[in-house]
């Protein structure tokens, strides 16, 4: 989604150049997306062209917040997420420098795009008041030409095609991580099917999607869907198989359990994500999910039940899993007596209070689903 991002507003730079103007600021946080389409938000960042300006003003802007996180990702393993939240303005060369090994700094991309810059920039002391100028050709051909260069570089640092998710135990879920059998995910498949059937999504939430197997579901079904899970890599591939479909799908890298609060200015440039999820979807879907909740993040049932309630105004569709299961057992590690009091006449006394239990059904000995209908709709 970065990568997409970053091509179009390569394109959009480019196209303004050619008619006259040109884009002043090349950041990720101008561009948001409808579903998996990216569309570029800030109208004022565009402004007449000088016919004689040969630089484009955000290039450093565009390798620092688009190449770097990108390359970052690629060859050092680490994460969008943690890089874009904590670096709204992208990575310094300095910083990149420190992350690559000494063969890889003389090796492309790093040697022209991170090693030189990282060099000049702290050998650099002018800080003349020309020194960020605007620089000038001596004709609209010349200038024309270097811009075109420039732009092709950008694209060349981007490359054409985005970093590969890496394999880890999220990507795999779907293929061995899970332990149902072939005829009870053909179960639950069916279950959530039947629902959508018979209550039609307008917009779902679907908390802990992994790959979207179940988000695919509910957008063929006709449903808007925002879909959030904490490991990029697996919200990337969803994004893949949305555009590959035309499928109106947003996936977010996210953590339910430490959701992104209010931040910049005052904390009031951009609100907490929850503030603005809250009452926006009528199916919140969350499966699989809840005892990891329970027993990695420590959150009690009722307060897990409580924000779907609050995400939905109509319907959940929450899969409880016994402490006998496999999987829970796994992550518990020997903690069973913590989660003694979970059971499923429990789970439902907990749903009782924010819902009314429309459907359950069993997709294995230890794995039930729940249709819920929020209270007083």
């Amino acid at each position: 989604m970065l990568h997409s991002a970053a091509t179009l507003t390569l394109q959009l730079a480019r196209a303004a150049m050619r008619a006259g103007f040109v884009l002043k600021d090349a950041t990720p946080y101008n561009v948001m997306f409808h579903g998996p389409r990216p569309v570029f938000l800030d109208l004022l960042s565009f402004r007449r062209r000088d016919p004689l300006e040969s630089m484009w003003p955000p290039y450093a802007q565009f390798v620092r917040t688009f190449v770097y996180p990108l390359l970052a990702c690629e060859y050092f393993g680490l994460r969008l997420d943690e890089l874009l939240l904590v670096h709204r303005d992208g990575l310094e060369p300095g910083r990149m420098l420190d992350l690559c090994p000494l063969y890889r700094r003389l090796l492309p991309p790093f040697l022209g795009s991170v090693t030189v810059p990282a060099l000049l920039e702290g050998r650099d002391k002018d800080l003349s008041p020309h020194r960020y100028g605007v620089r000038k050709a001596r004709d609209t051909d010349e200038a024309t030409f270097l811009l075109e260069r420039l732009f092709a570089r950008a694209n060349r640092l981007l490359g054409e095609r985005p970093p590969q998710p890496r394999r880890s135990a999220a990507l795999s879920y779907m293929d061995s991580g899970h332990n149902y059998r072939e005829t009870e995910f053909a179960e639950k498949e069916r279950f959530l099917g039947k629902a959508f059937e018979k209550w039609p999504p307008a917009c779902v939430l679907d908390i802990g999607c992994n790959t979207g197997h179940f988000s695919l579901i509910a957008a063929r079904n006709g449903a808007r869907v925002v879909a959030i899970d904490h490991d990029p890599d697996a919200a990337g591939i969803l994004w893949r198989s949305a555009c590959a479909e035309n499928l109106d799908i947003l996936p977010l890298a996210m953590d339910i359990a430490r959701p992104p609060g209010a931040c910049g200015w005052a904390n009031r440039e951009c609100i907490s994500f929850l503030d603005r999820a809250r009452g926006q979807f009528d199916y919140v879907l969350l499966l699989a999910l809840i005892h990891h909740l329970l027993v990695n993040e420590r959150i009690p049932l009722l307060t897990i039940v409580e924000l779907a309630a609050e995400l939905t105004t109509r319907f959940a569709v929450i899969e409880y899993v016994d402490p006998a299961d496999s999987q829970f057992q796994r992550i518990a590690r020997g903690r069973d007596a913590l989660h003694r009091d979970l059971t499923r006449e429990s789970f439902e006394a907990a749903a009782s209070g924010c819902f009314q239990i429309v459907e359950s059904h069993d997709v294995s000995p230890t794995r039930r689903l729940y249709f819920l209908r929020k209270a007083g709709t």
